[in-house]
């Protein structure tokens, strides 16, 4: 029953997404920057290389700034507009209404994600790329993707303002992001020990994703973007718990 609750809702949640222009647009503008990064700023052609190694460097930056925009209607809107308390007297729980909208939400991404797969033809075309890397690359960025939006929920539940949670989401993926580069852990490894320079790495989205996009399929990077995104849902679903109760 449960699962038939959770379904209404996605079903509902991503209908909307192509109900409006903003979901078109969302998509025109991210093929669109897939394909500049991926060809003339990551350098394709001179590369020599057949793979899409650009695309998939240049992803965390592009989802740094379209994931929160995209997130940040999930509960802000709802908040704003006063349909969250039509929605919460529903006969759903809080837990299958947060996991409906993300998981539509989600959808929508991978949606996205597949369309680029005219990038995956023409690297096959102009020369023999691993095809296996390839595909970790696209699972890697779904679950990265998948973390990005499970911070952007938590943080629009936050608040009525859309563009407080765009924002602040942005701010807090953008640390998870540097967490691993060599500046931040420089400034640790001065003086924290080296178990704390460790896990502050081990916080990097990048530290992860490189590792699934290099073909490397390790249960620990799984596991850790899955803990992730439950956690943020998890924190998601107490926020809308507290708001209902004041």
């Amino acid at each position: 029953m449960r699962a038939n609750k959770i379904w209404v809702l996605f079903k509902r949640e991503l209908s909307s997404y192509f109900a409006t222009p903003i979901a078109y647009v969302f998509i025109v503008i991210f093929l669109f920057l897939s394909g500049i990064f991926t060809f003339y700023l990551g350098n394709f052609f001179a590369r020599e290389q057949a793979d899409l190694l650009p695309f998939f460097t240049f992803l965390p930056w592009l989802y740094l700034f379209l994931i929160p925009a995209l997130a940040m209607r999930l509960w802000a809107e709802e908040r704003k507009s006063g349909s969250i308390e039509l929605l919460l007297t529903l006969p759903v729980t809080i837990t299958e209404a947060v996991l409906g909208k993300f998981l539509a939400a989600w959808t929508f991404t991978a949606i996205a994600l597949m369309l680029t797969f005219p990038m995956w033809i023409s690297v096959n075309y102009l020369g023999h790329p691993d095809n296996a890397v390839i595909m970790a690359g696209y699972l890697g960025s779904l679950l990265m993707a998948g973390a990005f939006l499970a911070v952007g929920s938590c943080i629009s539940a936050l608040t009525k303002n859309q563009v407080i949670a765009f924002v602040i989401t942005v701010v807090v993926c953008l640390a998870f992001i540097l967490s691993g580069f060599p500046l931040v852990l420089d400034f640790f490894s001065g003086w924290a020990p080296q178990i704390i320079v460790e896990t502050i790495s081990s916080f990097s989205f990048l530290t992860h994703f490189n590792a699934i996009t290099k073909g490397v399929i390790d249960l620990r990077d799984i596991i850790y973007f899955l803990s992730l995104i439950a956690f943020w849902l998890f924190a998601t679903a107490l926020l809308i718990e507290m708001k209902k109760a004041d």
